[in-house]
């Protein structure tokens, strides 16, 4: 899979902010509707991540939003979008966030409604982009109208069951921990970001405190800044590679493996970490010296996790069945992007010098039509990059499109970290 990160340090004090209003006029904030305690929301995951169906104001248009416990504000990606015609603008503003780029220029609207199943936010503050600079939608293979998650978690007990793919949202109060529900670890809430100890084993046995962010919106499984941690070097086999995509553009850096992390009792071996350049990464975190990388979801997703901010804790519980599934690195050599109306083009976007799609004779901008005989049409950007991190040494066959000839070509999968 696509390592796909996506990280925001968007510098909008908007977390409170609402349409002058009083609270006998209009309701505010987030609340369930009913009288009922809880409430389960369906999502998909691609790439490993979260992705909602919400409504927001009165637009009758499904969007896609993904569900981040790294982003502090609510963010709409495309002023484009139909839906902003129902807001109400009330300043421009410029924001920053990770990657290599220059500040985005924004709009920030109040008074907005968002909607998720039976849950709703009123008057809340939301970032509108001029433009969708991210594209995150042909890196998912659907569409990504948008981003929000400290309000939510602020708000309600949030588990997820990545495993059936449901939320579970209830209110604080209703809430009781169980051992039979997991292992209980405690968690910082900073710059409306989780934040949770872990232990790492490096070279030659050492073991390294971090200082991690949970981070639901990022698809790889753990991050490590090398500005942040003196004691963590870069692995001697490594290599270099687009890592995602942050709000300030490309981050790049490279990857390669740690022996070991630690979360609580919890051990997983050989994990493919990402190592962010610092012009990317490190440079622009507030207090760069404190934070030590991220937990994203090729790690979540092997657990029913739950999010108690209020009480300052997380509960882990594995789900056994994914604890047995190596961490791997695409082994074809080759980066897709999902275009069309449907999103299911799949397209190369690069090849890695001398990799087995290189050697397979595939170019930037041939079409897969076929992975062994399946084709793509029916199938994810995210179930395809599947098939190609999975088994060394395994012949794949790929049908391809270039110049509206269609032709068929084997690459042989290698591992390369």
């Amino acid at each position: 899979m696509k390592v796909l990160t996506v990280m925001w340090w968007c510098w909008v004090a908007l977390a409170g902010a609402a349409c002058p209003l009083s609270a006998q006029e209009q309701p505010y904030g987030f609340q369930l509707t009913g009288r009922s305690s809880s409430t389960k929301i369906s999502f998909e995951l691609l790439s490993n991540l979260i992705i909602v169906p919400v409504l927001i104001n009165h637009s009758p248009d499904t969007l896609h939003f993904i569900l981040d416990t790294g982003v502090s504000s609510i963010i709409l990606f495309d002023a484009k979008s139909p839906v902003f015609k129902t807001m109400k603008p009330v300043r421009r503003v410029k924001i920053s966030g990770a990657g290599e780029g220059q500040p985005l220029q924004a709009s920030v609207t109040i008074g907005n409604t968002l909607r998720m199943g039976h849950m709703a936010g009123h008057n809340l503050s939301m970032v509108v982009l001029d433009e969708d600079v991210l594209n995150l939608s042909a890196y998912v293979g659907r569409r990504i109208d948008g981003v929000f998650g400290y309000e939510l978690f602020n708000h309600f007990v949030v588990s997820i069951d990545f495993e059936n793919r449901d939320l579970l949202l209830q209110k604080p109060g209703k809430y009781r921990y169980r051992r039979q529900s997991g292992e209980k670890l405690p968690i910082t809430i900073e710059d409306a970001k989780p934040f949770l100890e872990a232990v790492a084993t490096v070279s030659r046995g050492q073991q390294v405190p971090l200082k991690l962010l949970i981070d639901t919106g990022a698809g790889h499984a753990l991050s490590i800044n090398l500005q942040g941690s003196n004691a963590v070097l870069l692995p001697e086999k490594h290599i270099r590679a687009q890592l995602g995509r942050g709000l300030g553009g490309l981050i790049t850096g490279s990857l390669g493996r740690v022996q070991e992390i630690r979360l609580g009792s919890q051990r997983f071996q050989e994990i493919i970490a990402s190592f962010p350049d610092s012009v990317a990464y490190s440079s622009k975190l507030p207090r760069p010296g404190e934070r030590h990388g991220g937990i994203g979801g090729e790690i979540l997703r092997r657990f029913r996790v739950t999010f108690n901010y209020q009480q300052h804790y997380m509960v882990l519980k594995p789900v056994r069945k994914k604890f047995r599934e190596k961490f791997e690195h695409n082994m074809s050599g080759m980066e897709l992007v999902a275009k069309g109306p449907d999103l299911h083009e799949f397209v190369i976007e690069s090849i890695e010098k001398n990799s087995p799609a290189d050697q397979s004779g595939l170019r930037p901008g041939d079409q897969i039509m076929s992975v062994d005989g399946d084709y793509c049409k029916g199938m994810t950007i995210s179930e395809v990059y599947k098939r190609l991190q999975k088994g060394q040494g395994r012949n794949i066959l790929l049908a391809v499109v270039r110049n509206n000839r269609l032709f068929i070509t084997e690459l042989t999968l290698a591992r390369v970290i």
